[in-house]
């Protein structure tokens, strides 16, 4: 599945789910990730996140679609990490 992962947590957190996303997925912009990942590699992405939030100051949000090609994405200004698909 193709996913957009956005989070918000404390500053003393953002270092380490920084680098947790990026294990995972592609870091895009600040606090926002995105790219192709199973249901378990998902899970356990938000297993580990889950380890070091606190559910009463911070979050993560995940919007999930089929594939990229459902997904129609446009960027108004500089794309901080533009990613490129290499056959």
């Amino acid at each position: 599945m193709y996913v957009i992962l956005v989070y918000d947590v404390t500053d003393k957190k953002v270092t380490k789910m920084l680098n947790l996303c990026r294990r995972y997925l592609n870091w895009i912009q600040n606090s926002v990730f995105e790219g192709e990942i199973s249901e378990v590699k998902l899970q356990e992405l938000l297993t580990k996140a889950k380890l070091f939030m606190d559910n009463e100051k911070d979050s993560i949000i995940i919007f999930k679609s089929r594939q990229l090609k459902w997904l129609e994405k446009q960027v108004i200004g500089k794309e901080k990490n533009e990613l490129d698909t290499f056959l």
